[in-house]
């Protein structure tokens, strides 16, 4: 074999760096957009990275438990990202970013009696505001001087709001509708305000790889070209939760 061949084979023969090591990837129950079913997790944006994951041959698991474990798990996890992240400029240094995934809604709910009424943020000061633990929408009021009150889990929230320990609730309309139908309480909680807008992405550790980096977000571009993203968008689009047992 001659000898300048063997520098082209070897170069062959290694796998590039966006295949050579997997990654785990971290995630939250928050449906429709982040669904499971036994072993199997499904939705809006699982789909989408599933997909992205395959068509940039980067092999994965994908674990689900609550947000902040996730997110600071992913944090301190070598080879490891974290789904569906809000890009706010506080966590901008902090991850390496492919998307957007989605487009989600901050909106605030609270009691269909409620005494009062909010037509900007503003007049939200010094009401109680639940919101979730490590939640991009809970920091976010936090950080301007509103008074949040954070759950370990966003079910607990309407709770908190009938029991009236807070005044309102900061979630999504997707994942609130389903919440506020599992705990039959849809026609007591209704959404009072949209104050804000955020993209979500597949946020990953500093010590990813850029090659896999650049990989994943060329897939993200190929599947928005494509049309497949949009076909994903399009097949949770008329997503109801399933229909529970009246409660006692």
């Amino acid at each position: 074999m001659a000898p300048k061949l063997l520098p082209i084979l070897a170069a062959l023969a290694l796998p590039s760096a966006a295949q050579a090591e997997s990654l785990q990837l971290f995630t939250e129950y928050t449906p429709p957009d982040i669904m499971r079913d036994g072993a199997r997790i499904y939705g809006i944006s699982p789909d989408k990275v599933k997909e992205i994951m395959s068509r940039a041959g980067i092999s994965y698991t994908i674990e689900v438990m609550a947000w902040r474990r996730a997110y600071e798990l992913t944090l301190r996890t070598p080879a490891s990202c974290v789904f569906s992240t809000s890009r706010t400029p506080e966590r901008e240094a902090l991850f390496k970013w492919i998307g957007p995934l989605r487009e989600v809604d901050w909106t605030l709910y609270g009691l269909a009696n409620a005494p009062f009424q909010l037509t900007r943020l503003e007049d939200a000061k010094g009401l109680r505001i639940g919101g979730y633990a490590g939640d991009a929408r809970a920091q976010y009021l936090q950080a301007r001087g509103f008074t949040v009150d954070t759950a370990g889990d966003n079910s607990s929230n309407p709770r908190k709001l009938v029991g009236r320990r807070i005044d309102l609730w900061v979630a999504s309309i997707p994942l609130a509708s389903g919440v506020l139908a599992n705990e039959g309480l849809a026609d007591k909680i209704v959404p009072v305000l949209t104050f804000h807008t955020s993209r979500t992405y597949l946020a990953c550790n500093k010590s990813v790889p850029d090659d896999q980096v650049a990989a994943l977000s060329n897939a993200m571009n190929e599947i928005v070209k494509d049309g497949t993203a949009a076909a994903i968008d399009r097949k949770y689009a008329n997503w109801r939760p399933p229909q529970q047992s009246p409660r006692n």
